[in-house]
Formats: structure tokens, sequence, C-alpha cells
């Protein structure tokens, strides 16, 4: 606010200015606090007192209306026992019953972060299992390309058990291949996450971390794939008949 209102290098303190026609005096500038938890921002707001807000800006329609009230303990552990202090206080207040259900709200940071911790844990399931998804059509998209490969080189596999290589040697051979997909598909992968990251924060403005272990885990994972979708073609390539492979066109 003092940005949006005062010239660079003015000082606000002792400033007058006008909400509504109304001339307020500034006593005090707050210190940043950026985005608060719903989102909005924290710094472009004036506060005022409510005395003032109700009898000379707001005017007699909103006259009596408050739409929350926040408070503070010293220690955290303090919380629960302040939360019931004030809901008692707000009963009185508003001249509730015993037995009569509350006609307000009270929300504590502890009540709000557990609520982000489970949509953040529900978050990273939807995205673990769109992973597991991607991850199995890539699988899948190797086991398919190694199955054509072992098609395509039939003779070249009957040749070379023809010369003495053993079936582990014809295993080895298509899980390297199999294995070197998942390799370049995990580089490639992590490239472009990455890219997408600082794009991400260069273009939105929204702060991204990459964190090491996510990638050496994401690369691993992505080798394993390859290595387990390479199992079926390889085994089958190493079953081969190796007469039969040699008469193959």
């Amino acid at each position: 606010m003092v940005e949006d209102l005062f010239e660079p290098g003015e000082e606000p303190l002792g400033a007058l200015i006008r909400i509504n026609n109304v001339p307020l005096r500034v006593i005090g500038v707050l210190s940043p606090k950026g985005q608060s938890l719903y989102g909005s921002d924290q710094d472009d707001v004036v506060v005022i007192p409510f005395s003032t807000a109700e009898r000379k800006v707001s005017g007699s329609l909103f006259l009596g209306s408050v739409g929350g009230i926040y408070a503070s303990t010293d220690r955290l552990e303090d919380i629960q026992d302040a939360t019931e202090e004030i809901r008692q206080v707000m009963r009185s207040r508003h001249r509730l019953k015993k037995g009569d259900p509350d006609d307000f709200t009270i929300r504590t940071q502890v009540e709000i972060g557990m609520v982000q911790e489970g949509t953040s844990e529900t978050l990273t399931v939807m995205l673990m299992v769109i992973a597991s998804v991607s991850l199995l059509v890539g699988g899948i998209g190797i086991m398919n390309i190694l199955l054509v490969s072992v098609t395509e080189r039939t003779r070249e596999i009957g040749i070379r058990m023809a010369v003495g290589a053993k079936r582990l040697h014809i295993m080895m051979q298509f899980l390297i291949e199999a294995m070197t997909l998942g390799v370049v598909g995990g580089l490639i992968g992590v490239a472009f996450g990455i890219l997408a990251a600082r794009l991400t924060t260069i273009i939105a403005g929204w702060p991204t971390i990459i964190s090491s272990d996510a990638v050496v885990i994401a690369f691993i994972f992505s080798v394993a794939v390859g290595l387990f979708f390479g199992l079926y073609p390889a085994n089958k390539a190493s079953r081969l008949n190796p007469i039969e492979a040699l008469r193959y066109e």
C-alpha cells in the first residue's frame, strides 16, 4: 500500500490518506507478510479502528458486522486452551444457551495446516497414479519395440547361437537394449522436468524446488521399467531354436 499511495522516498508516517472521502492519518507501516493461506495479498490492506470503520467509513449499513477476529498465543501448546476460552466468551456474548450449537466458527493454524497437509497428500497420490500409468504405457511401448526387434533379427539371433552364443548372452543383449531405452528416456524426462520447472518459475512467478533425490528416484524407476518390460522379449529371444531361427526369412 505504501508503494501504491506514496512516491519513492516519501515518508508515510503522519501523512493523511482518504478512504470513502474520510481523512485518516497513518500511524504505522506493517512489515511485509506476502500471501495468506487463502492466496490473498496481506500487504494490500489498510488497517483502521473498527469503530471508525462502522461510524465514518462504512456507515450504518454495516453497523455491528464483524467478518472475523484474529487472536494469537505466546506458545503453541496454549492454542487448545485459548480456543476453548474464546468459544466460551463468544457463546456468552451471543447469548447461546447450553445445548445450542455455535453460530460461529473457530479455526486454528493447526487445523488449517492439517487440512493443507491432507490436500497435499491427496495431490501426491494423484500424481503418483498418473506417473504409474505413464510408466506402464512407456513400459508396454518398450516391450513392443523389443518384440518387433526380436522378430526382425531372428536370423541374427540364430547366427549368434550357431557360433556359440548361449541363452544368457542373447538375453543380456536385449536386456541391455531395454535398459538403454530406459536410460535415454529417463534422461530426456529429467531434462524436460527441470526445463518445465524453470519455465514455470519464469512465466508464472511460482517458486519451484528441484529435489535431487526425486530426480535420482525418477531416473532409477525409468531404468527399472525398461529392465522389467524387457525381460519377456529377451527371454523369448533366448528361447529361439537356432535351426528355425536360421531358416527364418
